[in-house]
């Protein structure tokens, strides 16, 4: 995706690595088999994993010298830059030092990267998923293990909304009534309306199109449409065409974001991740569309728990009185087959210890948010409120939005829709532009990459 995302500042940190003494070792060894890894000289193997998180970067960071600390075996994590994980990781293949860790976002990620990918069916982090359908699998061969399960929606600042709710001009006075993009369209316009009087500079935090933060729109908002249109069709996997059904309503909540934000439209193209998350923390914006990632920074900026929550991403499609949050997983963890066997053994290793060991488990629940699928970790409560809200959403009988992005042809696809809709706003481009993109170019890339 991936997005994803986002992050530590959301997905804005430059591209970091680090190269210890086992990564100089290696280099004089020399005539090393490109896209393959090393091992160590105490034949304990390492593990070098190019991490798609950067809201996580330091986290890994962390626990990886805390493994290395305890085992003897050397850890490496560099983070991706924003928005450039593939780039980066067809970069670090082609190296001799590859990664022995890597992530696919689903089946189409997979796709390009299956013959790096080794079969983790003997893995402990296989075997210990609490659903093994969760696992990626090519030709009934398990290729990737998901490792959080992730909810988005539209957050939102409780105490501006309260404050809203208790004006006289109000027109939707609770929550419970906030249940429908009518209803969204109402309060966001009434807001932008009496931003003075709320103290706030707009009811949206800026629509970004910096690539730290234009994921949020050509992939996690048009998984909207996409969303209804692969249900009304019932259509499963990925399709050759769409047919864009949906892309008015996608408009018009793209349109809500556009009218009704801290931002000028004609700004957009510079605005940052960092900028939306100081906009929302320092109390300038009452809704900003992100995940339960988000927390990292959110917490990082002074929210406490009981001052944010989620509602649903309401596009107007379907029975929204109904709708849940949007969950899923772009999270697949691979070993890389083309690393050596001992090197292989020491990710199979490591991951192993992330999710049995406690230092492991507190990493990614508490430091890194993460919500794993693991039954190591089943007990585990999270101290990230969106976490909470979204699995109290998932038992309130509501229907999830599934994460349909995954399907997407191709990176290019949503660069091609991001820069549509980035003309767009700024009034560059028409959104019959945005139509082309989506319906057109998903034909184009699909045929591209099969």
């Amino acid at each position: 995706m991936i997005h994803k995302k986002r992050k530590g500042s959301m997905m804005n940190r430059a591209v970091t690595r680090i190269v210890g003494a086992v990564a100089a070792s290696v280099l004089a060894l020399g005539g090393l088999a490109a896209c393959g890894s090393s091992g160590s000289s105490n034949g304990k193997g390492q593990v070098y994993y190019l991490n798609f998180k950067p809201e996580a970067a330091d986290a890994w960071k962390k626990i990886a010298a805390e493994y290395t600390k305890e085992t003897g075996v050397q850890v490496t994590v560099q983070t991706a830059a924003a928005n450039t994980y593939e780039q980066t990781l067809k970069s670090e293949m082609a190296k001799s030092n590859a990664p022995t860790l890597f992530q696919v976002n689903g089946p189409v990620g997979l796709s390009t990267w299956n013959k790096y990918a080794s079969d983790m069916s003997g893995t402990y982090v296989y075997k210990n998923l609490q659903n093994a359908d969760l696992a990626l699998k090519q030709d009934g061969v398990v290729k990737g293990v998901p490792y959080s399960m992730e909810t988005y929606g539209i957050i939102y600042n409780k105490s501006l909304l309260n404050k809203y709710f208790g004006e006289s001009w109000a027109t939707v006075k609770s929550m419970d009534q906030l249940n429908s993009f009518a209803k969204l369209k109402t309060v966001a316009d009434e807001i932008q309306a009496h931003k003075s009087g709320l103290g706030v500079s707009g009811a949206f935090t800026s629509a970004g199109f910096d690539s730290s933060s234009d994921w949020r729109f050509k992939t996690h908002l048009a998984n909207m449409p996409l969303y209804f249109e692969m249900q009304a069709d019932h259509v499963t996997g990925q399709p050759k065409t769409v047919k864009g059904t949906y892309l008015k309503a996608y408009k018009n909540i793209f349109d809500l974001y556009l009218t009704d934000s801290t931002t000028p439209r004609t700004q957009l193209s510079s605005k940052t991740a960092d900028d939306a998350t100081s906009e929302f923390a320092t109390d300038k914006a009452v809704f900003y569309q992100n995940g339960t990632w988000a927390w990292t920074d959110l917490k990082k900026a002074g929210f406490k728990a009981s001052d944010i929550s989620m509602m649903p991403l309401y596009i107007g499609v379907g029975n929204e009185a109904k709708q849940g949050l949007t969950t899923g997983s772009e999270n697949y963890w691979c070993i890389n087959s083309k690393a050596s066997k001992a090197d292989q053994k020491a990710t199979a290793d490591f991951l192993k210890w992330m999710v049995s060991s406690k230092k492991g488990q507190n990493a990614m629940t508490q430091d890194m948010g993460f919500v794993t699928p693991f039954k190591d970790m089943a007990s585990i409560k999270s101290d990230n409120p969106l976490v909470e809200i979204a699995q109290g959403d998932a038992k309130s009988g509501k229907k999830d939005v599934t994460w349909n992005f995954t399907i997407m042809p191709s990176e290019n696809w949503k660069n091609n829709l991001g820069s549509a809709l980035l003309a767009y706003a700024q009034g560059t481009g028409k959104w019959d532009g945005v139509k082309k993109a989506f319906v057109d170019g998903w034909k184009t890339e699909y045929d591209a990459t099969h």
